[in-house]
């Protein structure tokens, strides 16, 4: 029997298995990331967002989704930053925090325009009297809330993708927006270099360039078999690292575990010492290549995978480096992914697009298509059903 996480490193390079095992087309979507800017760039045009600058600039702007939507507010706080002159908070949940109300700003985000708690949390708004933006699919119940004038509806075409292979289609109108009432400074221009970027990143991930030379491949099978904690050096990179825990455990069905330098350094950080680390049994040293079905039964290794972004606090940085040399003392595999550019969305893009490539092609590996979230699907049934 093949122990678990036991990937076909062959498959990754086998355009007919490929093929045959994502029959969801999650690699042609993830591909799309350059469209999907583009396209939300025609879909919100710069004069359905005067409306937003001519108000006064608002106390607060909270940004509230859910699963692969809820991601959007994650990549808003990073690009606005810590030097933007209000709080932009990412909620999820049915309900808002107590203090927002008319002088604030809230933007909903909801892919299929149906999600549950991201209805209720518009619904709580608008009784509010919050000033409210909804994204999300046109002609459904968050399109609806905009009748009367009492909200801005920002239209996404998804064109079949699931939520979370739309994120660029998703988080490109809540940065327009955050640029509209001069919040964050997300020019047009910088949104078409950021297509170009990721067009750039989709080319060198592609499923027809080989293992050796595509980097999201090699670090699929880097993944396999271990138990992946990925740590990020900034705000930027720890969005990153919370987006690809997400996408493991949706496209890859595979668990993992993510947070800040230097949070994980007073907690995560011992699980090095213990039956995932250095009690483990095994040297630490690991060819992605080799064939897993020879490795024996036993708890999964942990994989350290740490994000560096380009902007990071002195006293992070040491410490991120730190983490290869205490990793190494506990035999435990590290490896490292830089970001690219110097804007906060430049960044973020360049971690996010090939690891969104590497959950998917993990998947793949492990015989799994990536596209199904049957799990999720039978939740909402249950809760319709009023059976949990």
């Amino acid at each position: 029997m093949s122990p678990v996480g036991a990937a076909d490193d062959a498959v990754l390079d086998d355009p007919a298995a490929l093929a045959q095992l994502d029959r969801g087309d999650m690699l042609r979507a993830v591909a799309t990331a350059g469209a999907q800017v583009r396209e939300a760039m025609l879909l919100v045009e710069p004069e359905m967002l005067a409306p937003l600058a001519d108000d006064d600039r608002p106390r607060a702007v909270v940004v509230t989704g859910m699963g692969g939507s809820g991601i959007a507010a994650d990549v808003a706080v990073a690009v606005a930053g810590r030097t933007c002159p209000v709080p932009v908070v990412a909620h999820r949940g049915h309900r808002l925090p107590g203090w927002v109300g008319p002088m604030d700003l809230v933007v909903a985000v909801s892919c299929s325009g149906r999600t549950e708690e991201t209805l209720s949390a518009t619904d709580e708004a608008l009784r509010r009297g919050a000033r409210v933006v909804t994204v999300g699919a046109a002609g459904s119940p968050l399109a609806a809330r905009s009748d009367g004038g009492r909200a801005l509806h920002l239209r996404v075409d998804a064109h079949g993708r699931m939520p979370r292979a739309n994120l660029w289609g998703l988080a490109v109108p809540v940065l327009m927006v955050l640029d509209a009432v001069g919040l964050a400074d997300v020019p047009r221009d910088l949104l078409s270099r950021t297509a170009d970027e990721l067009d750039l990143v989709a080319a060198r991930c592609a499923p027809a360039v080989d293992s050796l030379e595509n980097p999201a491949k090699t670090m699929a099978l880097g993944l396999a078999g271990a138990l992946p904690y990925v740590w990020g050096a900034s705000d930027v990179a720890s969005v990153a690292a919370a987006r690809t825990v997400a996408q493991l455990a949706e496209n890859a069905k595979y668990p993992g575990v993510h947070g800040p330098l230097t949070e994980v350094h007073h907690n995560q950080v011992v699980v090095m010492a213990g039956v995932f680390g250095a009690l483990s049994g095994e040297t630490g040293e690991d060819d992605i290549f080799r064939d897993r079905v020879d490795d024996g039964p036993g708890w999964p290794r942990m994989r350290l995978l740490v994000l560096r972004d380009t902007d990071e606090i002195p006293a992070v940085a040491r410490r991120a480096d730190a983490s290869h040399r205490i990793a190494e003392e506990y035999a435990v595999p590290s490896s490292e992914l830089r970001a690219e550019g110097e804007h906060p969305l430049s960044r973020l893009a360049s971690l996010v697009a090939p690891l969104d490539f590497a959950t998917v092609y993990l998947a793949l590996a492990l015989g799994i298509d990536p596209s199904p979230i049957e799990p999720i699907v039978l939740l909402k049934r249950a809760g319709a059903e009023d059976v949990l």
